[in-house]
């Protein structure tokens, strides 16, 4: 964006921006080749020459924050949040990923293997298996390797029938699973029906898998998220207005149908942005009309959060204990400094 003369400018009240600079504020400006002005400003005297204060205070932080749940699932969830700095949110992304406990099979102690998988990949694909356990109910403990104790009935040899099936028997996360028994009480598999191994006719496996608490940074099969990412909310502005073949063109070049076809009377048509949110900043709309017709923008301090839950935990509760972590977090930055 070209640089504007202090003549070229409008009055401004003090203690306000002129129309551009708040424009460079708020908004990342996304033009056709590549992104603009996606540096944050937010620090002290930025723009004290015309007496805006852009300095982040704790009152109007509690004003402006606010979070909106946009979907809830057992497994999933989709939430705004809104009046906080890409530095957070990206905070509470990498907490969700590497920082939450939940719990993973980490030992696994084999008697017998005869079937055609291999003791360390059978090994690896047990400790990948989402353990349907709540990491809040267990403390980290330290322990020898002698005070290890086989649990009772915890592991059974299979009984080789007279007559084995030609076909070999799939074992899943159900079928390992011994959350009946009286002593596993509530502790299972968070899913049923991951085939771990098949089993052909006359093998067998026994073993003892002992799952502790851990975080994701450690190994990723601690991670409590399949995925937890965010983006900026997407602003789509029809600078003109686009009637006739030039309206349909554009919705017709939209994969996600972000613009929709209004009819003004008298036969007369026009594009209008009707669901703004589904953009992917694909830039065909700018392909189909030009810039100068179309802006495309991002809300800097608008994010959409999702989170997939793969633990125990459901994904509300998940994001409630980053919130905790990264509140340890800062009460330790503060005890240091004081």
């Amino acid at each position: 964006m070209p640089r504007k003369s202090a003549l070229d400018m409008p009055d401004v009240p003090l203690g306000h921006l002129p129309e551009h600079l708040e424009l460079q504020r708020t908004r990342v400006l996304c033009k056709a080749d590549a992104p603009s002005h996606t540096e944050g400003v937010e620090y002290s005297g930025a723009y004290a020459a015309m007496g805006f204060e852009n300095t982040l205070q704790l009152d109007s932080f509690c004003r402006d924050f606010k979070v909106e749940i946009k979907r809830l699932t057992k497994d999933a969830i989709e939430f705004d949040l809104v009046g906080i700095d890409a530095s957070l949110a990206n905070a509470f992304r990498r907490i969700l990923i590497a920082e939450v406990p939940t719990m993973a099979i980490e030992k696994v102690f084999i008697v017998n293997n005869t079937s055609v998988m291999a003791d360390e990949v059978l090994s690896h694909r047990l400790g990948l298996l989402p353990v349907d356990a709540d990491p809040r109910l267990f403390d980290y403990l330290s322990v020898k390797s002698d005070q290890l104790q086989w649990l009772p009935n915890g592991s059974e040899l299979l009984m080789e029938s007279p007559n084995p099936p030609a076909k070999p028997k799939a074992f899943t996360s159900f079928s390992t699973s011994q959350a009946s028994l009286p002593h596993f009480s509530g502790i299972g598999m968070k899913h049923n029906d991951i085939i771990i191994n098949k089993l052909g006719p006359g093998q067998c496996i026994e073993l003892e898998a002992h799952a502790v608490k851990g975080v994701g940074k450690v190994h990723a099969k601690w991670s409590p998220v399949g995925t937890a990412w965010y983006r900026m909310l997407p602003e789509v502005i029809l600078l003109k207005e686009l009637k006739g073949k030039d309206a349909e063109n554009l919705v017709n070049r939209c994969p996600v149908g972000v613009f929709d076809i209004e009819d003004c009377g008298i036969g007369v048509k026009k594009a209008v942005v009707s669901r703004p949110r589904d953009c992917t900043l694909c830039r065909e709309c700018i392909n189909a009309v030009g810039e100068e017709n179309v802006a495309l923008r991002r809300v800097r301090d608008h994010f959409i959060f999702t989170v997939e839950s793969t633990s125990a935990l459901p994904p509300e509760v998940l994001f409630s204990e980053a919130v905790k972590i990264l509140e340890e977090k800062c009460e330790r930055v503060i005890s240091e400094l004081s």
